[in-house]
């Protein structure tokens, strides 16, 4: 069986990347389809409670404190990971998203970690960077 038959373009044709056929019947994006152009976009609060779509909450986790640091990066990782663009956009605020980077970047997959680094000026650990 070959493998490339089950992949199909991405984004319509603007680039000619791959994408696994998962993620295209899934209707899932690229990350660099998915993140905003630049921390700037990010419009997210930096208090209070928000409620996430339903596309986005898993049980017990639909409302989410964004001064409860835990919570926010749980949240903030749920968007990241199966978000669209306007999602990160809505629901992240560029100071608290710096402020967690250091542990948001250890249980992101590393290629989205490496687009968020690239895409809002986030600053990776030393030891990361010698790895890359």
């Amino acid at each position: 069986m070959n493998p490339a038959r089950y992949q199909t373009p991405c984004a319509a044709g603007r680039n000619n990347q791959l994408m696994s056929f998962a993620d295209w019947l899934t209707g899932r994006k690229p990350h660099a389809d998915r993140l905003p152009e630049g921390i700037e976009e990010l419009r997210g609060p930096a208090k209070g409670v928000i409620v996430l779509p339903r596309h986005l909450s898993f049980p017990g986790m639909r409302e989410c404190d964004v001064t409860d640091d835990s919570v926010r990066r749980n949240m903030y990782g749920i968007v990241l990971t199966q978000g669209q663009r306007n999602d990160v956009a809505r629901f992240l605020n560029p100071a608290l998203l710096q402020q967690d980077w250091p542990l948001l970047r250890e249980v992101l997959d590393p290629k989205l970690a490496g687009y968020c680094e690239r895409r809002f000026s986030l600053n990776s650990p030393p030891e990361a960077k010698a790895r890359a």
